[in-house]
């Protein structure tokens, strides 16, 4: 009996889920600034391949753009947390590097991704995207949102998602002009019993793929 297309994703190692998902032609996974002749190349890894280095890189990334968007949240900041999520199973990568730079140099951008279920429905889940300073406003962030959705189509499932905090409001323009809107499943304001509307300081965006 076949699995379903969430789970026969996942069971698939790295080499197979590159060659069968990620979107063609391999240009795809190449990034040009326009103003300078540098150009990036975009690699695929999962959280089990990940190097120590890379993991540390992708880590100091979240820490350096967001860790202050945590800290001013209900969610909170914990290291220790943190870490332990960028280790789930299913979780993989995007990884941007100089094309220029040997194998070994740092990842200056990442978006990682879950193949998954949310309230029922077959999602590719955006968990982060990071830029370094110097990469963010040129179009990189889109191209990589690209490929995660074409990755997702091509996978079959119905939508792609992510949480954005709502305090980041460049972070909620960017989505939205990638199509993104507010999902059925984000929360919405509750009210206290002294009369109190609580609202959410995060939101959970989507974007229909078939």
């Amino acid at each position: 009996m076949a699995l379903p297309r969430v789970e026969a994703a996942n069971a698939l190692p790295l080499p197979a889920f590159s060659s069968q998902y990620l979107p063609q032609p391999p240009t795809t996974l190449q990034f040009h600034l326009l103003k300078t002749p540098t150009s990036y190349q975009i690699s695929l890894e999962s959280s089990s391949t990940l190097t120590m280095s890379d993991f540390s890189a992708c880590f100091n990334l979240i820490a350096t753009t967001s860790a202050s968007d945590y800290s001013g949240s209900s969610i909170g900041w914990s290291p220790a947390k943190k870490r332990k999520e960028m280790r789930l199973p299913d979780l993989r990568y995007l990884l941007v590097r100089s094309a220029a730079s040997a194998p070994a140099d740092k990842v200056e951008a990442f978006l990682s991704f879950m193949v998954t279920y949310e309230d029922g429905h077959e999602v590719v889940y955006c968990y982060e995207i990071h830029l370094s300073e110097h990469l963010q406003g040129c179009g990189l962030g889109k191209h990589l949102m690209r490929i995660m959705e074409e990755l997702g189509g091509k996978v079959g499932v119905e939508k792609a998602m992510l949480t954005v905090f709502l305090n980041n409001g460049g972070a909620v323009k960017f989505y939205e002009r990638l199509g993104y809107v507010e999902d059925d499943y984000s929360p919405r304001p509750r009210k206290l019993r002294n009369g109190v509307v609580k609202k959410p300081d995060y939101i959970i965006l989507s974007k229909v793929l078939k």
